[in-house]
């Protein structure tokens, strides 16, 4: 496919976020071209998928073609964390018909790029971007290579980056990403066949399985095929890992330590190899400027524990190309369009490392996490409820669909040294007014799906 010299809007990446993002746009009339790296299909770990995704599913034009691949569907989560059993129903917890799907990453991701294709966008795979261009502090022109190796250059009225973790704009460019020392983990992960869910499980749920030092991930595939993940600390893998003969060794006897994993795998067999991946927490300083976004990963990767990545994913890109097509469109300035999504994405960011920070350092037991978790939500849900609500992503849509997000006081009484000892006042300071500017920006904005995808002010706008 020959490269264009110019589009309204550019993407870097085709994952879930920039294929997302791509299709949202396309079917609002804009010119996009989307530049990928990889040639789909392509292995991706990341595979169990929260409620949230689904309404963003439907508004791309992907959710039929995913909904005919055949995953697994999932109806909630059972967590054996210390000594409690959580049981996550969510159709008994948050909504009847709250439910998702247990996906092949590879199948998955490419159902979304074909369909941001099928949608008007411009797709090329195997494209290499690089170098960014700025006149002052807005990207205007971008240079690729192809799959040849020929040069290509693009300018463009607007820049998304969904480069995931090479990060072209928020790592490469800016250098302005950085580690969470709150999550220095490391994930070893396999793929089984023939196992078994913790008894009482919803359907198609997923394991949380804890240890003393991480925890172990147990998710049912299509095709009696099973994820199995263990996430341990840095500190705990480098002192135990030269103990065995090979990354796979230390897998497979991690897992036979474990004797709630070992119970539910009995009969099963292993198959495949064994992928292993650190350092993966991290952080942007910001998540937009002139007339460019950054999105997905290539913004955030918090943790896996409460599978939030594909979720922030497709949340950033509807949220993110709702303020392109306002901002496009004249509706409203770019400043404030951009400020909303800002606002918006860092407090659903900052909710889940709330969350998932304190899960790790200062639990005490399943009535005081979710007791603790409820204020998060600012709703009169039961806290469990509260919790499951924020877990499945569907706080973050409703949040964004109201006048103007309630900012909860409650979180930020008492003591900010939580999670051993790590100071959270940033969290909870941003819990107040993220960005400073919840009054003078936000005013009364708010994510409107119909007529058109675009951020609207006033109630009855």
């Amino acid at each position: 496919m020959s490269a264009p010299s110019h589009a309204q809007v550019v993407i870097i990446g085709g994952g879930p976020a920039g294929s997302t993002a791509a299709a949202l746009l396309a079917r609002d009339g804009i010119d996009v071209l989307l530049l990928e790296r990889e040639q789909f299909p392509r292995y991706h770990i990341g595979e169990s998928l929260l409620a949230s995704c689904l309404p963003t599913l439907r508004m791309s034009g992907a959710f039929d073609k995913v909904a005919a691949a055949g995953f697994t569907v999932k109806r909630g989560a059972m967590f054996h964390w210390g000594d409690d059993e959580w049981l996550l129903d969510w159709a008994k917890l948050v909504d009847p018909d709250a439910w998702s799907w247990q996906v092949d990453r590879a199948r998955y991701d490419e159902i979304l790029l074909r369909n941001a294709a099928d949608q008007g966008v411009t797709v090329i795979e195997q494209a290499t971007v690089r170098r960014v261009e700025f006149d002052g502090d807005r990207p205007v022109e971008l240079e690729f290579a192809d799959a040849g190796g020929a040069s290509h250059r693009v300018g463009f009225d607007f820049l998304v980056d969904a480069s995931g973790r090479a990060g072209v704009l928020a790592r490469q460019h800016f250098d302005m990403r950085t580690e969470n020392e709150l999550f220095r983990n490391i994930g070893v992960w396999g793929y089984w066949r023939g196992a078994r869910l913790l008894p009482g499980s919803p359907p198609g749920a997923i394991n949380v399985l804890s240890r003393p030092d991480g925890w172990f991930w147990h998710i049912p595939l299509a095709g009696e095929s099973w994820s199995v993940g263990l996430v341990v600390a840095r500190e705990a893998f480098t002192r135990d890992r030269p103990g065995h003969d090979s990354l796979k060794d230390y897998y497979l006897k991690e897992v036979a330590a474990h004797d709630g994993l070992r119970d539910l795998l009995a009969g099963a067999t292993f198959e495949g190899e064994v992928r292993a991946e650190q350092d993966y927490s991290y952080v942007a300083e910001r998540f937009a400027g002139p007339g460019h976004i950054i999105i997905g990963d290539a913004a955030a990767f918090l943790d896996p524990l409460l599978s939030t990545g594909v979720h922030l994913a497709q949340y950033s890109a509807l949220v993110g190309a709702a303020a392109i097509a306002t901002t496009l469109s004249g509706d409203l300035d770019e400043e404030r369009a951009l400020g909303f999504f800002e606002y918006t994405y860092q407090r659903a960011y900052n909710r889940m490392l709330s969350l998932v920070g304190r899960m790790y350092r200062e639990y005490i037991d399943s009535d005081d996490y979710f007791r603790r978790a409820q204020p998060l939500s600012d709703t009169d849900d039961s806290p469990a409820a509260a919790f499951t609500r924020i877990s499945t992503g569907l706080t973050d849509l409703g949040e964004a669909g109201e006048q103007q997000p309630r900012v909860s006081s409650a979180v930020i009484e008492g003591s900010t040294k939580y999670m051993g000892g790590i100071d959270m006042a940033p969290v909870w300071d941003f819990w107040r007014d993220p960005l400073g500017t919840a009054d003078t920006v936000m005013g009364e904005l708010r994510l409107a799906v119909e007529p058109r995808l675009r951020i609207r002010e006033g109630a009855d706008s």
